[in-house]
């Protein structure tokens, strides 16, 4: 648990992330994702409950430099001297960890090859995300947090990136993922969790979560001209946009009658769809709150199987 002031901006997280799996957790601005995230990574005390991330507690101050050796951090703004270069910023880096990567390698892995020498004020946005990225894979971490790390990111990045941190997990490293992307979460996540107010809403697979793998499925299109919703072979709603929707368990039989009763006529369907809710429809139906809302700051501070467990933690 932990509060500021009258606010509980932790009160009922419960979670286990396996090694070598990414896990996500997601929730709106103001739930909890970044005071949790600071308990587990040792930079915010918790007021009460247990945590255990690679099998020390980062609350305690005896085993911090010891567990700072072991994780890395891919926080959304990190202070980064803009006059050294992108070697010189990683290599000093590098000193910190007993077994650093190869600071030539990673470069050229983050995809920053030919700006090894270039001052870290003159990259660009993406480019400066990359090393941000690199930094939290430099101390060859067993656990690595990655908090939004695709911002900024053009489509041809963060599949890039996305890959990349597939690989770091293939080669054995842990994540855990905060993102605003439900394409992302549902590309890279093994599991996800949902946290509102506070609290873990949700927790399951990105195809399971909120009941997605067994929600009904739904057939969608626009009326070909000349018809009307009671000429169609199916029963089905008009929806306020003009569409035509229908709603099922089980579509194939629904969608066969509706193309044939089309394809007697020499009709075509416009926009036809077969689908069911997607994370981000789940996501906002467990949430339902403004994403605009902002999280509290601290008084006094800124805000697979055969698996180990690397990070739980509960009754906050």
């Amino acid at each position: 648990m932990k509060r500021y002031g009258a606010v509980e901006a932790v009160a009922g997280v419960s979670l286990t992330v396996e090694q070598g799996e990414i896990f996500a957790l997601l929730g709106p601005n103001g739930a909890g994702k970044t005071t949790t995230l600071e308990i587990l990574e040792g930079f915010r005390a918790r007021d009460a409950g247990r945590v255990e991330v690679l099998g020390m507690d980062p609350g305690e101050r005896s085993s911090g430099r010891r567990l700072r050796e072991q994780i890395g951090l891919v926080l959304q703004d990190i202070a980064v001297e803009p006059y050294l270069t992108v070697r010189e910023t990683l290599s000093r880096s590098a000193g910190y960890y007993p077994a650093p990567r190869d600071v030539e390698q990673l470069i050229e892995l983050v995809g920053l090859g030919g700006k090894q020498r270039q001052k870290v004020k003159d990259l660009s946005g993406g480019q400066q995300r990359r090393l941000d990225l690199a930094l939290g894979m430099v101390g060859n971490p067993r656990l690595l947090f990655l908090d939004e790390p695709t911002t900024g990111f053009d489509p041809s990045a963060r599949r890039g990136a996305w890959q990349l941190v597939r690989d770091l997990r293939d080669s054995g490293t842990t994540i855990l993922l905060t993102t605003h992307y439900m394409d992302e979460a549902q590309t890279l996540a093994d599991r996800v969790a949902v946290i509102n107010a506070g609290r873990i809403v949700a927790e399951g697979t990105p195809e399971s979560l909120g009941g997605r793998d067994t929600a009904r499925a739904r057939i969608r299109f626009t009326l070909p001209e000349g018809t009307s919703a009671d000429q169609l072979p199916i029963s089905a709603r008009l929806d306020s946009d003009g569409a035509v929707s229908v709603e099922l368990q089980e579509p194939t039989e629904a969608l066969h009658r509706l193309t044939g009763w089309a394809l007697q006529r020499g009709l075509t369907l416009p926009g036809l769809v077969v689908d069911r809710p997607s994370l981000e429809d789940v996501y906002l139906q467990l949430t339902g709150t403004d994403s605009s809302d902002s999280e509290p700051a601290a008084e006094g501070g800124a805000p697979r199987r055969g698996r180990r467990r690397l990070l739980s933690r509960s009754g906050l």
